[in-house]
Protein backbone atom coordinates (compact mmCIF):
# COMPACT_ATOMS: atom_id res chain seq x y z
CA UNK A 1 0.00 0.00 0.00
CA UNK A 2 2.77 2.40 1.11
CA UNK A 3 4.49 1.61 -2.41
CA UNK A 4 1.16 2.34 -4.20
CA UNK A 5 1.13 5.58 -2.63
CA UNK A 6 4.81 6.25 -3.45
CA UNK A 7 3.91 5.47 -6.88
CA UNK A 8 1.64 7.75 -7.09
CA UNK A 9 2.74 10.70 -5.23
CA UNK A 10 5.97 10.45 -7.55
CA UNK A 11 3.82 10.30 -10.86
CA UNK A 12 2.26 13.45 -9.63
CA UNK A 13 5.32 15.29 -8.71
CA UNK A 14 6.83 14.19 -12.41
CA UNK A 15 3.44 15.36 -14.56
CA UNK A 16 4.27 18.52 -12.57
CA UNK A 17 7.51 19.00 -13.50
CA UNK A 18 6.89 18.13 -16.94
CA UNK A 19 4.03 20.77 -16.92
CA UNK A 20 6.31 23.32 -15.48
CA UNK A 21 9.32 22.91 -18.32
CA UNK A 22 6.56 22.53 -21.11
CA UNK A 23 5.65 25.39 -22.58
CA UNK A 24 2.50 25.83 -23.54
CA UNK A 25 2.27 26.79 -27.85
CA UNK A 26 2.72 30.41 -28.43
CA UNK A 27 0.43 31.86 -30.73
CA UNK A 28 2.66 33.69 -33.30
CA UNK A 29 1.82 37.34 -33.95
CA UNK A 30 0.87 37.02 -37.36
CA UNK A 31 -2.48 34.83 -36.76
CA UNK A 32 -3.56 37.04 -33.72
CA UNK A 33 -6.95 38.69 -34.28
CA UNK A 34 -7.40 42.17 -34.75
CA UNK A 35 -7.36 43.71 -31.31
CA UNK A 36 -10.80 45.37 -31.39
CA UNK A 37 -12.33 41.40 -31.70
CA UNK A 38 -13.00 39.17 -28.59
CA UNK A 39 -12.98 35.29 -28.45
CA UNK A 40 -16.89 34.61 -29.22
CA UNK A 41 -16.19 30.31 -29.17
CA UNK A 42 -13.49 28.11 -28.89
CA UNK A 43 -13.89 24.96 -30.75
CA UNK A 44 -12.27 21.66 -31.63
CA UNK A 45 -12.45 19.96 -34.94
CA UNK A 46 -12.35 16.55 -35.73
CA UNK A 47 -12.38 15.06 -39.06
CA UNK A 48 -10.53 14.93 -42.70
CA UNK A 49 -8.74 16.77 -45.12
CA UNK A 50 -9.67 16.08 -48.70
CA UNK A 51 -6.84 15.83 -51.46
CA UNK A 52 -6.97 14.48 -55.09
CA UNK A 53 -3.63 13.64 -57.38
CA UNK A 54 -3.79 16.92 -60.07
CA UNK A 55 -1.62 16.88 -63.22
CA UNK A 56 -0.23 20.08 -64.07
CA UNK A 57 1.74 20.00 -66.89
CA UNK A 58 2.94 16.44 -66.08
CA UNK A 59 4.30 17.77 -62.55
CA UNK A 60 1.66 15.36 -60.05
CA UNK A 61 1.01 16.82 -56.59
CA UNK A 62 -1.94 16.18 -53.58
CA UNK A 63 -4.19 19.39 -54.23
CA UNK A 64 -6.24 19.77 -51.36
CA UNK A 65 -10.28 19.56 -52.62
CA UNK A 66 -11.74 20.10 -49.06
CA UNK A 67 -11.92 20.05 -45.59
CA UNK A 68 -14.58 17.70 -43.82
CA UNK A 69 -14.68 17.94 -40.43
CA UNK A 70 -17.11 17.69 -37.48
CA UNK A 71 -16.80 20.73 -34.63
CA UNK A 72 -17.62 20.08 -30.98
CA UNK A 73 -17.57 22.41 -27.95
CA UNK A 74 -15.82 22.03 -24.88
CA UNK A 75 -17.74 19.17 -23.57
CA UNK A 76 -17.51 17.42 -26.61
CA UNK A 77 -21.05 17.92 -27.67
CA UNK A 78 -21.55 18.44 -31.26
CA UNK A 79 -21.38 22.23 -32.58
CA UNK A 80 -21.89 21.68 -36.84
CA UNK A 81 -19.64 21.05 -39.22
CA UNK A 82 -16.53 22.67 -41.68
CA UNK A 83 -16.75 21.86 -45.10
CA UNK A 84 -15.26 23.45 -48.73
CA UNK A 85 -15.01 26.86 -48.73
CA UNK A 86 -13.35 26.79 -46.40
CA UNK A 87 -16.72 27.26 -44.54
CA UNK A 88 -18.26 26.35 -40.59
CA UNK A 89 -21.95 26.08 -40.15
CA UNK A 90 -23.26 25.74 -37.10
CA UNK A 91 -26.10 23.41 -35.82
CA UNK A 92 -28.45 26.12 -35.54
CA UNK A 93 -27.97 27.03 -39.07
CA UNK A 94 -25.54 29.94 -39.27
CA UNK A 95 -22.58 29.76 -41.63
CA UNK A 96 -19.40 31.73 -42.11
CA UNK A 97 -17.23 31.20 -45.15
CA UNK A 98 -13.55 32.52 -45.25
CA UNK A 99 -10.22 33.07 -47.04
CA UNK A 100 -7.12 32.67 -45.57
CA UNK A 101 -5.15 35.99 -44.65
CA UNK A 102 -2.00 34.41 -42.85
CA UNK A 103 -0.45 30.94 -42.62
CA UNK A 104 2.44 29.32 -39.93
CA UNK A 105 3.61 26.02 -40.11
CA UNK A 106 2.36 23.87 -37.62
CA UNK A 107 5.07 22.87 -34.78
CA UNK A 108 4.01 19.44 -35.42
CA UNK A 109 5.62 18.41 -38.77
CA UNK A 110 3.07 16.29 -39.94
CA UNK A 111 0.21 18.80 -39.53
CA UNK A 112 -1.32 21.17 -41.38
CA UNK A 113 -0.42 24.75 -41.12
CA UNK A 114 -2.15 27.03 -38.62
CA UNK A 115 -4.05 29.88 -40.23
CA UNK A 116 -6.05 33.34 -39.77
CA UNK A 117 -9.15 33.40 -41.83
CA UNK A 118 -11.06 36.27 -42.67
CA UNK A 119 -14.92 35.75 -42.79
CA UNK A 120 -15.94 36.90 -45.89
CA UNK A 121 -19.65 36.05 -46.35
CA UNK A 122 -22.25 35.15 -43.52
CA UNK A 123 -25.21 33.01 -44.23
CA UNK A 124 -28.39 32.28 -41.77
CA UNK A 125 -29.02 33.77 -38.40
CA UNK A 126 -27.46 32.20 -35.41
CA UNK A 127 -24.83 32.06 -33.50
CA UNK A 128 -21.99 32.47 -36.04
CA UNK A 129 -24.05 36.06 -37.52
CA UNK A 130 -20.94 38.01 -35.42
CA UNK A 131 -18.11 35.90 -36.55
CA UNK A 132 -15.62 37.89 -38.41
CA UNK A 133 -12.31 35.90 -37.61
CA UNK A 134 -10.89 32.70 -37.00
CA UNK A 135 -7.85 31.35 -35.84
CA UNK A 136 -6.90 27.57 -36.96
CA UNK A 137 -4.64 26.48 -34.10
CA UNK A 138 -2.81 22.74 -32.53
CA UNK A 139 -3.61 20.42 -35.62
CA UNK A 140 -2.42 17.22 -35.62
CA UNK A 141 -2.52 15.30 -39.23
CA UNK A 142 -4.46 16.28 -42.09
CA UNK A 143 -0.80 16.65 -43.80
CA UNK A 144 -1.18 15.85 -47.89
CA UNK A 145 1.52 12.81 -48.57
CA UNK A 146 4.22 13.39 -50.00
CA UNK A 147 4.07 9.94 -52.46
CA UNK A 148 1.55 7.90 -54.62
CA UNK A 149 0.72 11.00 -56.60
CA UNK A 150 1.08 9.94 -60.33
CA UNK A 151 0.17 8.99 -63.53
CA UNK A 152 -1.66 5.95 -62.17
CA UNK A 153 -3.44 7.75 -60.07
CA UNK A 154 -4.64 10.64 -61.42
CA UNK A 155 -7.76 12.59 -60.34
CA UNK A 156 -7.72 9.52 -57.49
CA UNK A 157 -9.34 11.23 -54.14
CA UNK A 158 -7.26 10.58 -49.73
CA UNK A 159 -8.71 11.42 -46.92
CA UNK A 160 -6.20 12.36 -44.39
CA UNK A 161 -7.51 12.75 -40.68
CA UNK A 162 -6.28 15.58 -38.90
CA UNK A 163 -7.92 17.39 -35.53
CA UNK A 164 -7.47 21.16 -34.81
CA UNK A 165 -8.66 24.05 -32.73
CA UNK A 166 -10.69 26.73 -34.39
CA UNK A 167 -11.34 29.87 -32.66
CA UNK A 168 -13.81 32.28 -33.66
CA UNK A 169 -13.31 36.15 -33.20
CA UNK A 170 -16.43 38.85 -33.21
CA UNK A 171 -16.52 42.49 -32.33
CA UNK A 172 -15.61 44.01 -29.14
Amino acid sequence: MINQIRTIAIAALFAAAVAVVIPAQEIPQQLQPPPNEKLLLDLHAKGDQIYTCKNDNNQFAWTLKAPDAQLFDKDEKPFGKHFAGPSWQANDGSKVTGKAAANVPSPEPDSIAWLLVKVVSHEGKGVLDSVTTIQRLNTKGGKAAVTGCDAANADKEIRVPYTANYKFYAPK
